[in-house]
């Protein structure tokens, strides 16, 4: 297995006190929850991201309200989509980066046309943002095989010991102390769609004419096959690199 990097997710904010302890202890970056005011006890905020940046750790952003909102397909991912897309304008989250929605419950096969129509739904709310999804492995291979997003996040509940190669983000340990705080350990796989508040050397990480070559055969793939999630994946890759552009989508 590759090396991964040591992280923590946690509900309650961080002072810049605790966000150096916890760099110093070995941590490489914290998952924060993007979500409205009216969750201001666990609501990342600017100060926080630049405290955990000054600490010299990368911010994870995860919208979550409930434990199963994404059971409410699609109109809950386009509510909630609107609501972290402000959120990430607010406290300045980099485009480009990726914003996970919370499937927090033992969700069953029976869930999965719902949470992927959520997460479809979200992602038309986040122009120029990854959408990733925080869930079991079958939540993570199923979303996965579907196309339905581009990031995910695996939590070893309700995972019976397996871990999905689509994983970027690991929780292994949940309820544990840093620093005085109560968190639940990660590790980061890769591609985790991670940002700071450092100042950014170029407004984009795509060049615009590449863009387009690889949009065009994504086209040309979507026209040749004849199966429908293949077709999906292609659209949705062709959107995502679209907005990571600043292409107009069509």
């Amino acid at each position: 297995m590759a090396a991964t990097t040591k992280g923590i997710d946690c509900a309650v904010p961080l002072t810049a006190e605790k966000a150096k302890k916890m760099s110093e202890a070995g941590m490489r970056f914290v998952c924060r929850y993007l979500v409205p005011a009216s969750m201001a006890w666990k609501r990342l905020t600017r100060p926080e991201a630049e405290a955990i940046t000054a600490a010299g750790m990368k911010i994870v952003s995860v919208f979550q309200r409930g434990t199963k909102d994404v059971a409410g397909g699609a109109v809950n991912g386009t509510r909630d989509g609107k609501a972290a897309y402000q959120e990430a304008k607010l406290i300045g989250q980099p485009e480009g980066t990726a914003i996970y929605f919370a499937v927090d419950y033992d969700a069953q096969p029976k869930d999965f046309a719902a949470i992927e129509a959520y997460l479809r739904a979200a992602a038309r709310e986040l122009p120029g943002y990854f959408v990733g999804v925080y869930g079991s492995y079958a939540v993570v291979e199923e979303m996965a095989r579907r196309g339905a997003c581009s990031h995910f996040w695996q939590t070893y509940a309700w995972s019976k010991g397996r871990l999905s190669h689509a994983a970027n983000l690991r929780q292994y340990k949940n309820g544990q102390e840093l620093a005085g705080h109560s968190v639940d350990f990660n590790d980061g796989l890769g591609n985790e769609g991670w940002w700071d508040t450092n100042p950014r050397p170029m407004d984009r990480f795509v060049d615009i004419e590449a863009a387009k070559k690889v949009i065009h055969h994504l086209g040309t793939l979507w026209l040749a096959s004849s199966d429908k999630q293949v077709q999906e994946a292609a659209h949705f890759a062709a959107n995502a690199l679209r907005d990571v552009a600043g292409i107009p989508r069509p």
